[in-house]
């Protein structure tokens, strides 16, 4: 029987694992013999949390991260091809092949036609979008913005174009120690009438999710949001 690469979310915040991960995905990781992984320390002490009966080095742990080479990838996926075992890919947090370096592996699934079962999980991006009230039918994520600010002040302000042009909610993300200073860019340079959502920990014990006008924002406190992760949504 072919092989079978799962795809298994894991939880955004921790100690949270027995509220946003389904059965499925906690069988999942106390079967499979194969594991890719962005950072095996940690993929190891998730398996451990939701599997603790497991043996640790039993388990096989090869790491694709966002410097892997294709050749490196290939390589990741031999043994189910070669040894006919399931393996399957564990992000950092929340889904893989979603803003992670998962996409590539299961891109060379699909060439190898090894099947591909993605699980059930939590998406930081999704649950975003589901609470901001922005655009849910039409909608971009971008990934980082430039880290420049005069660069990261032009793509704020091609994202607002973009959100007014095409009803569109605009998604984007930032390395948590700098969130403090792209929401001071985003305040600063948007529009009063844009709507912002700021969605900080999410599905964690602080997590903070708000959408208000541009001008409402600039009237309240900045949230804390320095080292949170957080997804910030830009619509009308």
């Amino acid at each position: 029987m072919p092989a079978t690469l799962y795809l298994l979310p894991t939880p955004l915040a921790e100690d949270t694992a027995p509220q946003v991960l389904p059965p499925q995905v906690v069988a999942a990781a106390a079967a499979l013999p194969y594991f890719l992984v962005e950072n095996a320390r940690t993929a190891r002490r998730f398996v451990k949390s939701v599997a603790p009966a497991r043996v640790i080095e039993d388990i096989r742990f090869t790491v694709i991260d966002k410097d892997s080479t294709d050749a490196e990838v290939r390589a990741a996926l031999a043994p189910l091809l070669k040894e006919g075992i399931d393996g399957g890919i564990l992000s950092e947090a929340g889904c893989p092949g979603i803003a992670d370096p998962g996409a590539a592996l299961v891109r060379e699934a699909h060439r190898l036609g090894i099947k591909v079962v993605p699980l059930v999980g939590p998406s930081s991006l999704l649950l975003a979008l589901m609470a901001s009230g922005l655009n849910g039918q039409q909608f971009a994520f971008h990934g980082y913005l430039p880290i420049e600010k005069a660069p990261r002040v032009a793509a704020i302000k091609t994202l607002e174009r973009e959100a007014q042009q095409r009803q569109q909610a605009q998604l984007f993300i930032e390395t948590p120690y700098r969130n403090g200073a792209l929401f001071s860019d985003l305040l600063a340079h948007l529009q009063p009438g844009t709507r912002l959502c700021v969605a900080a920990d999410v599905t964690g014990t602080g997590e903070f999710i708000k959408t208000l006008l541009v001008s409402d924002w600039r009237r309240l406190p900045a949230p804390e949001l320095h080292k949170i992760p957080t997804v910030f949504i830009i619509g009308t």
